[in-house]
């Protein structure tokens, strides 16, 4: 009963941006289902027409199903950039299938007898296929449409990973801040949506198309009605857009804490951590969140604005090990804590631009510096025991994953295993407390505020103290978790905000305070 509050709580607080997105999401289903009937039903007659053509058409839209929806997603981006020209065309292909086949198949259906006598009768053939055939093929056209609109709806949670919006942003949101509440507010209306769009789509089935011919014109327009609805909540007062990950927007010590501490509004769209970066390069975008050593800031010429008000903790970075792994194999903890000290920001942020940018493997990167610093020996082949460590999606987490393996493999006889790229904070830490993973690199203010979820107070009294951070996460990992913090490796791998250099510079912008008012100004 408490969760059912709980999600409620939530659900009220967030009825107005939940509202917005739906509306989002509603939109962009039926703009790609609209231009998916109007290319997909004359594509369908076509080839009933030309036969030959039907293997290279229905072949063609079959592939564009089997393309993961991610991926599609990601080549639409270097030809259409991101926001909704992508999604749509992207969502577009996926609804291609079910419609072109099931007009070809609902027109081939036709009994040959009832063609026959509209042939005898006179019938031309264009009065053959708008008075007999796509009426009597409108049921499995329907069906066709219902399939593709219920896939839509689906694949456009999608669309927020490339700042389309959507209800998919507080399903990523949710998962990157291991929040239920915020999944189940994005996935439940998806869900409705999809059961809602169906059931009216299957109601049409159900009527006599040869006598209802209204029904027939008034459904494209319906369509496009719906179609218009993506338009709607994109109203913003602020000239400057912001590309935000879905983490970032749902934490205190993100965009929540920007508008309470700041006040900053600025127009605000969902990004993945992979996109935003090359947006901003490409003046698509004019501010991101990202991280102070990311190799992508020195790669694209970016200007790291001051926290002058102080609200991001410290993220020093440190391996975190199930204590149970520790106490099996004492040998690794010396082993991992070897690299504390090694590496400060300006390192790391080298060792990411040389993977980010100059597209360096990060195993090349990892044994390059251990080398460099004279901790890289050879593998032992052991075979004493095997090791699981795991990595979030960024930079810094493919590269120190590496490095440890090196490490663990030339220093003891335990072998590795590295799953790399596990996207947000709520999948690789399950994945350790679940006992999948024995060890992956986090930061501590990421334990303060997304594991841990600490009251304001106390962050409030830590948050100016890297070391009290650091202790209190320590503590309470050991409390609730079993977990063990290691020594920091060095680096403080905070969030900050981010303009282009000769933007930052020419609007005098030098932290988020002046960001903040020129926002408001303009």
């Amino acid at each position: 009963m408490e969760e059912n509050e709980s999600l409620l709580e939530f659900v009220h607080q967030q009825a107005g941006k939940l509202a917005e997105q739906t509306i989002t999401h509603t939109g962009l289903t039926f703009i790609s289902v609209l231009l998916a009937v109007a290319i997909g039903i004359p594509a369908g007659i076509l080839i009933t027409r030309k036969k030959k053509l039907a293997t290279l058409v229905l072949g063609f839209a079959g592939v564009m199903q089997t393309i993961p929806s991610i991926a599609l997603l990601g080549f639409m981006i270097p030809l259409l950039g991101i926001g909704a020209k992508p999604a749509i065309v992207a969502l577009f292909l996926y609804a291609l299938l079910p419609i072109i086949r099931n007009t070809y198949t609902g027109i081939r259906g036709v009994d040959p007898t009832v063609t026959e006598a509209a042939i005898g009768m006179g019938m031309s053939d264009r009065q053959l296929l708008y008075k007999v055939q796509l009426p009597l093929a409108m049921s499995v056209i329907l069906a066709g449409i219902r399939t593709a609109t219920v896939i839509n709806v689906g694949v456009a949670t999608l669309a927020a990973y490339i700042a389309a919006g959507g209800l998919g942003e507080f399903i990523f949101g949710g998962i990157a801040l291991n929040n239920t509440n915020m999944m189940l507010a994005g996935a439940i209306p998806a869900a409705l949506l999809a059961l809602l769009f169906d059931w009216l789509l299957s109601r049409l089935q159900h009527i006599n198309f040869r006598k209802s011919r209204k029904v027939v014109i008034a459904l494209p327009i319906i369509l496009l009605i719906l179609s218009s609805f993506y338009l709607l909540p994109n109203t913003y007062e602020s000239r400057m857009k912001a590309g935000f990950t879905p983490e970032f927007m749902g934490r205190q010590d993100g965009y929540l804490g920007l508008k309470s501490v700041y006040g900053l509004n600025i127009r605000t769209v969902v990004i993945n951590d992979m996109i935003m970066y090359k947006a901003i390069a490409e003046k698509k975008l004019d501010v991101i969140s990202g991280s102070s050593t990311d190799g992508r800031v020195k790669a694209f010429y970016l200007f790291v604005l001051r926290d002058d008000k102080h609200i991001f903790p410290p993220y020093y970075a440190a391996p975190i090990v199930r204590e149970a792994v520790l106490n099996q194999y004492p040998e690794l903890e010396p082993v991992l804590n070897s690299l504390s000290g090694t590496i400060n920001d300006s390192i790391m942020t080298e060792l990411n631009y040389r993977v980010d940018y100059l597209k360096q493997s990060p195993e090349k990167v990892a044994k390059d510096f251990l080398v460099a610093n004279q901790l890289y020996k050879t593998p032992r082949n052991g075979n004493k025991g095997t090791i699981r460590i795991g990595s979030k999606i960024f930079g810094d987490g493919y590269i120190l994953a590496n490095m440890y393996k090196m490490l663990i493999e030339g220093y003891t006889d335990l072998t590795v295993t590295t799953k790399t790229g596990l996207g947000g904070t709520k999948i690789v830490f399950d994945a350790l407390v679940n006992e999948q993973l024995d060890l992956y690199p986090e930061y501590t203010g990421t334990g303060l505020l997304v594991i841990l979820s600490s009251p304001k107070k106390i962050v409030d009294s830590l948050i100016s103290d890297s070391q009290k951070v650091y202790e209190y996460v320590s503590k309470q990992f050991h409390n609730q978790y079993n977990i063990k913090w290691l020594k920091p490796i060095g680096f403080n791998n905070t969030y900050a905000l981010m303009m282009r250099k000769e933007e930052a510079a020419q609007l005098n912008i030098q932290n988020i305070s002046a960001l903040t008012n020129y926002v408001n100004q303009h």
